[in-house]
């Protein structure tokens, strides 16, 4: 029985933090498109969107120059 339910454990929580992640697909004004690993974290002092693209490079985007934030 303990054989078991330590594996058993370990397999929910790697899939609860699984689930945790959003990528998401940022679309700009001028039509590019930008992914992001996570959903993008607003800052209401800057009035920008912060967020990690794919490559691993933080960016920050002002709000005046995205039209949409999906998720993928």
């Amino acid at each position: 029985m303990k054989k078991l339910l330590l594996p058993a454990l370990l397999l929910g929580a790697f899939a609860t933090l699984a689930g945790c992640s959003t990528p998401s697909l940022i679309t700009l004004n001028d039509g590019r498109e930008i992914q992001a690993v996570d959903a993008p974290h607003f800052d209401k002092d800057s009035g920008f969107y912060e967020f990690q693209q794919l490559d691993g490079k933080r960016t920050r985007i002002n709000r005046d120059q995205v039209r949409t934030i999906s998720d993928l």
